[in-house]
């Protein structure tokens, strides 16, 4: 690849971005604050191409506020890198000067990417992958505000019915079907277990007559009536009917990303892998952008999930292997989960894993040895769609 003539360095912002242009001896010839519109970004690419047609565009936001400005580089095919803010942040301490402007830090990125050849390039992602991000987002954060709900719903229910609130495991969906109906204990007493049985099984409540016994013995053991009993009860019926709207639109979102995840190309390939559904298919797609091959080796998908030692040697020190800080989190759980779930459906996973264990090693370093190993093996299967196949399979006579 030729060297390029100028580099320009945008500072993301989520109204406005500051771009500053640079050339091989860093000299500033444009410096713009611009407005986040596709009509400013358009005069602003327009007018760093004038300068230059060989220019590489640097930007330290990759989502977000930047959305609109990779597209538009994309739609005209400029070549981009990304630098991570926190990157920009401690190179902006070696710089001269300790004041911190939109100006400097994008004249930072601008000179970075000048100078590194080691900058993730952006690619155009496919429309798939982009949806399944969206998706997976989505889900995370209705996950995150169940959870939440919960924890407000026990608080509260403690507060009037601990012996309740003790019995219940309110992650399941039949204990918050309880809680929006019935609250106290006087109410639970008067319903008795056939009546509450009836009530639940009609709500289609797994396992009504057991949950419908633990509820009334809770009561049989609290007849004191708690001060603001009645406005804490009506209370948690508003949380455990926003606990249930939480778990049917993460349900129709879960059918979303089943469907959405069925159209990738690769879709079959991840898929055929033990413990890879749908759901753990469709995070990997959305942290790798749908493109395994753009990782360059199995090895470097494997420090991006976190799951490749890197050294830490200083003078006398050395061999010193430490876990990396810097990881993909959502591509670790992706790969992690799925080696955990092979455990019960795959012998050949199963007997890495003891293998690993026989050797000395405990259940979670045994457990990450078996993801790291299946992060080689979808990246051999990837590329040439091929589907996974056990040894027996593959002994098996024609």
């Amino acid at each position: 690849m030729a060297m390029p003539k100028i580099w320009a360095g945008v500072d993301i912002g989520k109204e406005h971005h500051h771009c500053v242009v640079i050339d091989c001896e860093g000299k500033r010839l444009l410096s713009r604050r611009v407005f986040n519109d596709e009509k400013e970004l358009l005069r602003l690419v327009s007018d760093v191409r004038t300068l230059s047609q060989d220019v590489v565009w640097a930007v330290d936001v990759n989502r977000g506020g930047a959305t609109l400005l990779i597209g538009l580089l994309l739609a005209a095919q400029q070549p981009m890198v990304y630098l991570t803010g926190l990157a920009v942040h401690r190179a902006s301490a070696s710089y001269r000067g300790q004041g911190k402007t939109d100006a400097k830090d994008a004249y930072v990125i601008a000179d970075q990417a000048r100078m590194r050849r080691d900058l993730g390039v952006i690619r155009p992602g496919d429309e798939v992958t982009v949806d399944l991000r969206i998706l997976i987002t989505r889900r995370t954060d209705l996950v995150c505000d169940r959870t939440r709900q919960i924890n407000r719903l026990r608080a509260q229910l403690l507060e009037i019915f601990p012996a309740l609130e003790r019995a219940l495991t309110l992650t399941n969906q039949g204990p918050v079907i309880l809680l929006s109906g019935y609250q106290t204990p006087g109410a639970i007493r008067r319903m008795g277990v056939r009546r509450l049985q009836a009530w639940l099984a009609g709500r289609h409540v797994r396992a009504a007559a057991d949950l419908a016994r633990v509820a009334v013995e809770a009561a049989q053991a609290q007849h004191t009536a708690l001060p603001g009993k009645e406005l804490a009860a009506t209370i948690v019926a508003r949380l455990a009917a926003g606990v249930l709207a939480l778990n049917a639109e993460i349900a129709q979102v879960d059918a979303l990303i089943e469907a959405r995840f069925a159209q990738h190309p690769s879709a079959e390939v991840i898929e055929s892998l033990p413990g890879m559904g749908p759901r753990l298919g469709a995070e990997l797609l959305a942290a790798t952008g749908g493109n395994l091959t753009a990782f360059g080796s199995a090895d470097r998908l494997a420090t991006f999930a976190g799951l490749a030692p890197v050294p830490r040697d200083s003078g006398r020190v050395n061999g010193n292997m430490r876990r990396p800080t810097r990881f993909h989190r959502g591509l670790l759980r992706a790969f992690y989960l799925s080696a955990l779930a092979s455990l019960r459906t795959c012998t050949a996973s199963r007997s890495y894993y003891d293998r690993k264990r026989q050797e000395g090693r405990n259940h979670q370093q045994a457990l990450l040895c078996l993801t790291r190993r299946r992060a080689n093996v979808l990246w051999a299967m990837v590329p040439d769609g091929s589907l996974y196949r056990t040894q027996e399979a593959v002994s098996a006579p024609v």
